[in-house]
């Protein structure tokens, strides 16, 4: 009997050590960084301890659900400006903002020989489905509009278009064949810095205003360990390289 008593406490402390020391953040991401934030993840929890539970989705969505209380502790917008209304509004912890990435709009399509280099397919006949992700809500939606306006092909593609709720439906819309081709975020389509599959142009940034996208620690983050750390991680020069390998600017 006294041996267990002496060990009980010794158990107690190697269950509770590491547990007690390592944080979790609940962090809200825009779709566009979804391949991204796994490889920053697993970095994150190798170099530190700490995770992250992802949820992904449209921006401006996000940027709802926080004002209705959502439990988020970061927010990885894929835009400036919800991130600056969030600070504005008191809903965020101060002076935590910062860009973490410029993200850059490609037209793809799963099919090689579908999209040439100068965007001459957007109004090929043979394409008969466009996708694009909700301008509403999305930053890389509203990027795609801007694009089709400045071509003046907006009109022309009204009747074609298909439309996400985030650019991770937008993407999946492609890849699935239920549209020819779309507006989608390079990242979603790189792999090491190269294409996956397909075809797609690298639409000039003349084309569109740009994707600045900014991070920030909302309110019920401000003493999060894992979000403190995450941030941290994001500005460091190593994270910096593997996500322009993604095809961001910084």
């Amino acid at each position: 009997m006294h041996t267990h008593r002496r060990l009980i406490p010794a158990l107690i402390f190697a269950v509770a050590g590491p547990a007690a020391w390592a944080a979790e953040a609940q962090v809200a991401v825009a779709a566009n960084f979804a391949e991204p934030i796994k490889a920053i993840a697993a970095v994150l929890e190798k170099t530190t301890g700490h995770t992250i539970s992802v949820s992904l989705g449209a921006t401006g969505a996000f940027y709802t659900q926080i004002r209705n209380g959502a439990p988020f502790d970061v927010f990885l917008a894929a835009d400036g400006e919800r991130p600056a209304l969030l600070d504005k509004e008191g809903l965020a912890a101060p002076d935590t903002r910062f860009t973490y990435a410029r993200g850059k709009l490609v037209l793809w399509s799963v099919d090689p020989a579908k999209v040439d280099n100068k965007g001459k397919a957007l109004t090929s006949p043979q394409i008969r489905k466009v996708a694009l992700a909700n301008p509403k809500t999305a930053p890389y939606g509203a990027a795609a509009v801007q694009v089709m306006d400045r071509l003046g092909v907006a009109e022309v593609l009204k009747p074609r278009l298909v439309q996400g709720e985030s650019i991770g439906q937008t993407y999946h819309f492609v890849k699935t064949g239920n549209a020819d081709i779309g507006f989608v975020a390079m990242s979603q389509v790189l792999s090491e810095g190269r294409l996956r599959e397909g075809s797609m142009w690298v639409i000039p940034q003349a084309h569109y205003d740009a994707i600045r996208q900014d991070a920030i620690i909302l309110k019920r983050g401000e003493r999060n360990e894992a979000a403190i750390a995450l941030m941290k991680l994001l500005q460091s020069p190593n994270i910096k390289d593997l996500i322009r390998s993604y095809g961001y600017d910084l």
